[in-house]
């Protein structure tokens, strides 16, 4: 038996992965208090509590996995806001290190990082895990600054896997609405709420677009074939379907039935993504499941669940 605990499970990617999780079989660790992310002091208590937990559960298996979904930066992140998150990967990692009887069971750490922006500035045509990565952001540079960690403490341990999933875009219902991406996310709730959405790239810019189901099934999926032989693996994740903006906004409208309200402009941002990005896996791809979500059905449940949402939260709902 496989004992799994996905670290910001709560989020759009790790709450899909914890689905995709329980329908492989695998038991699911959950530390008994909820993360405070905001409290470095707070936390590192929690993390020791919540690995002593996870170490009892872990000896008594085969082997373990841990999955780390968590993290709330974006492109436009400061190097000092995403400081922290590494900080604490790294105490975690420190905290494995240190757990004899956990490092005595085959394990595995999958850990979601982003290919559009280590890639961002990458001048290939087709983008796979022999690219050079490319980064323009301290967001990128920290994503690497994370992997490097993670190559560094499964190189000392030999019985370790890692997973270094780099993510495309990813979407779906239940994306946090503070959090600073989601073009999907942001042109649906505007739309159903009539208000204009404002695009700042040009609408020839070429994006990979990867439902959530269908990244946590492939992330799910890679760490096992990267298991079969311990060490260190990249791997790309996406759709490998590049799509414009454009065809995005043309999929919105016959969708919703009406034209988005659109209005273009310039952004401190739009010089830090690639014009043209299109991803393609050379690695591990024996028997890898192809996307079983196009564009069109993702975008149409992605509406179905933002219009149920907004009706909950509407002010006639509230006071029924």
């Amino acid at each position: 038996m496989t004992i799994t605990w996905v670290i910001g499970g709560g989020g759009l990617l790790g709450s899909a992965l914890r689905n995709a999780l329980r329908r492989n079989g695998n038991a699911l660790f959950a530390p008994a208090e909820r993360f405070q992310w905001a409290s470095s002091l707070t936390l590192g208590q929690q993390l020791v509590a919540a690995v002593q937990a996870f170490t009892l559960r872990a000896s008594a298996t085969d082997r373990w996995e841990i999955y780390w979904a968590a993290g709330v930066g974006a492109m436009s992140s400061t190097e000092d806001s995403l400081a922290p998150e590494t900080q604490t990967l790294a105490y975690l990692l420190q905290l494995l290190t240190a757990t004899p009887q956990l490092m005595a069971v085959p394990g595995a750490i999958a850990f979601a990082s982003s290919a559009g922006a280590i890639y961002a500035a990458s001048k290939d045509a087709i983008i796979t895990e022999h690219t050079a990565p490319a980064p323009t952001t301290a967001y990128a540079r920290e994503k690497l600054k994370q992997e490097d960690l993670l190559a560094a403490f499964a190189l000392a341990q030999p019985r370790m896997t890692v997973l270094n999933a780099r993510i495309s875009t990813v979407y779906g219902p239940g994306q946090a609405a503070g959090k600073q991406q989601g073009l999907l996310t942001h042109i649906a709730r505007h739309i159903l709420r009539n208000q204009p959405i404002q695009i700042y790239v040009p609408y020839d810019t070429i994006r990979d677009y990867i439902a959530v189901d269908d990244a946590a099934g492939a992330m799910v999926d890679a760490l096992a074939l990267a298991c079969q032989q311990p060490g260190v693996c990249t791997k790309i994740i996406a759709s490998e379907k590049p799509t414009t903006i454009a065809e995005i906004i043309s999929v919105f409208k016959r969708i919703a039935r009406r034209a988005p309200l659109i209005v273009t402009s310039a952004s401190k941002l739009s010089n830090l993504y690639a014009r043209r990005v299109q991803f393609r896996s050379v690695v591990l791809t024996d028997g890898a499941r192809p996307v079983a979500t196009s564009l069109a059905v993702g975008i149409a449940r992605l509406m179905v669940a933002e219009r149920a949402a907004f009706v909950r939260s509407s002010p006639r709902c509230a006071t029924e």
